[in-house]
């Protein structure tokens, strides 16, 4: 499937529509969330929903949440922009992907991470009314965009929550958080997030 086509043919319809809808945005940093609230505060009232135990230390968590918030207190968007912060609980993390952990990057580990916290946004778009989730893994290069649909899709049938469709990385999603980080002065991480990406970036320095 050509997610940026099926993305564009949803925005062309929401154009013609009277009302703003709303998309619950599960957000994992400020610099892959820059490009996609630019992209797409033009069509939604978006809530930036926080949610990702997975990141380690606690020390690293603080600085990515506290980032994404000083990117919001700066940025002005056309439509208002709120957020929502969840429960740090690391070991929520570790049971979603237990007996995988010795395995790479864009390996089933992975996919157990996209879901686990893409099922907690999901749940909580269906249970606040919003008309729309989805998520900014997308954006990176090194995620499975594959991944992250199909799980998205599974989702949207499961709690009967519209998933909006995306690879953020097209239309040069990518380079334009590279811009916008610059722009905004965004720390940019080097290495996912989990212990596991971690350690095999420690190992290859």
């Amino acid at each position: 499937m050509n997610y940026q086509k099926v993305l564009d043919e949803i925005l062309e319809k929401i154009k013609k529509e009277e009302q703003t809808p709303t998309l619950l945005l599960h957000a994992c940093c400020a610099p892959c969330s820059s490009y996609v609230l630019e992209y797409l505060s033009e069509y939604f009232k978006i809530t930036v929903y926080y949610y990702n135990p997975n990141i380690y230390p606690f020390e690293e968590y603080n600085r990515r949440i506290n980032e994404l918030k000083k990117f919001l207190s700066e940025y002005k968007p056309k439509n208002e922009i709120k957020f929502v912060e969840e429960e740090y609980n690391p070991l929520d993390y570790y049971k979603s992907v237990k007996g995988l952990e010795n395995l790479g990057e864009r390996s089933k580990r992975c996919y157990n991470c996209y879901k686990f916290r893409m099922e907690k946004a999901s749940i909580y778009a269906k249970d606040n009314g919003y008309d729309y989730f989805t998520t900014t893994l997308s954006i990176s290069p090194y995620k499975d965009s594959n991944y992250i649909n199909e799980i998205g899709k599974l989702l949207e049938d499961k709690y009967n929550i519209k998933y909006l469709y995306a690879d953020f990385k097209k239309k040069n999603g990518y380079k334009r958080s590279l811009e916008l980080s610059k722009i905004y002065n965004l720390y940019r991480q080097s290495y996912c997030g989990c212990v596991y990406s971690k350690e095999s970036k420690d190992l290859k320095n």
